[in-house]
C-alpha cells in the first residue's frame, strides 16, 4: 500500500529522528527499567531484612526472659551489625544494655546504649537509652557526665522521668535548691495517677530543709 507524500514526509522524519536519537531512546528507557526493578529489589530486600530482624529480636526477648545474657549480647550485636536500619536494632541493644547492667558488664551496658543515642532516629528510644545510662554514669559516681545527658534535648514525653532523674544527679553534687526544683518539675509533668510520684515525694521530702554545701 503507497504512502501519500505527507505521510512518507512524516517516516522519514520519525526515520532520521530514530537515526539521530534512538540510542538514547533506548538508554532512557533501559535506565527507567532499570530503576524501577532496582526500587522493586530494594522493597523486597527491606522487607526480607525487616522479617529477618523480627525474628531475631523475638530470639533476643526470649533469651531475656530466661537470662541468658551472651545470647542476648550476641543477638543484639548482630542487629546492630547486620541489620541497623531496622527498628528492631536500637530496641534490642536496650534490652541487651539493661541485661549486661544486671550481670555487672557496665562496660558493654555502656557501649550499647551509645550505639542507640549515636544511631537510633526515634526520640522516644533514644530518651531511653539517655536516661539509662545517665542512671549507670550515677552509679559510678560520675554526676557530671550524667547531668549533659540530662540536659540535652530530648523527647518532651520523657521530661517527667528526666527531671527526676536530673534532682537525683543535683543531689549527688550537694546542689539542693535546684534538685528541688527538678522534683518540682517532675511532680507537675507526672500523670496524676501514676504511681512514681510516691517516690519523688519522698525525695524530695527527704532534702527538705538541706542547705546547698
Amino acid at each position: 500500500m503507497s504512502l501519500d507524500l505527507d505521510e512518507q514526509e512524516k517516516l522519514d522524519t520519525l526515520k532520521e529522528y530514530w537515526n539521530s536519537y534512538g540510542n538514547l531512546v533506548v538508554g532512557v528507557l533501559a535506565a527507567v527499567a532499570v530503576t524501577f526493578a532496582g526500587a522493586q529489589w530494594w522493597q523486597h530486600n527491606k522487607q526480607q531484612k525487616s522479617a529477618e530482624a523480627s525474628a531475631l529480636f523475638t530470639a533476643l526477648q526470649t533469651a531475656q526472659k530466661t537470662n541468658q545474657t551472651k545470647i542476648v549480647t550476641d543477638t543484639a550485636k548482630t542487629l546492630t551489625d547486620q541489620y541497623s536500619g531496622t527498628a528492631y536494632a536500637a530496641r534490642g541493644s536496650l534490652i541487651a544494655a539493661a541485661s549486661n547492667a544486671q550481670v555487672n558488664d557496665i562496660k558493654t551496658a555502656k557501649t550499647e546504649l551509645q550505639w542507640v543515642l549515636d544511631n537510633s532516629k526515634e526520640s522516644g528510644i533514644k530518651a531511653l537509652a539517655a536516661l539509662q545510662l545517665a542512671g549507670i554514669l550515677l552509679d559510678e559516681n560520675n554526676p557530671t557526665a550524667a547531668l549533659a545527658l540530662l540536659d540535652a534535648p530530648h523527647d518532651e514525653a520523657f521530661a517527667d522521668l528526666f527531671s527526676d532523674r536530673k534532682g537525683d544527679t543535683l543531689v549527688m553534687q550537694n546542689k539542693y535548691e535546684e534538685a528541688r526544683s527538678a522534683y518540682k518539675i517532675a511532680l507537675e509533668k507526672l500523670p496524676a495517677d501514676s504511681a512514681y510520684r510516691k517516690v519523688v515525694e519522698i525525695k524530695l521530702n527527704a532534702i527538705a530543709g538541706v542547705t546547698t554545701k
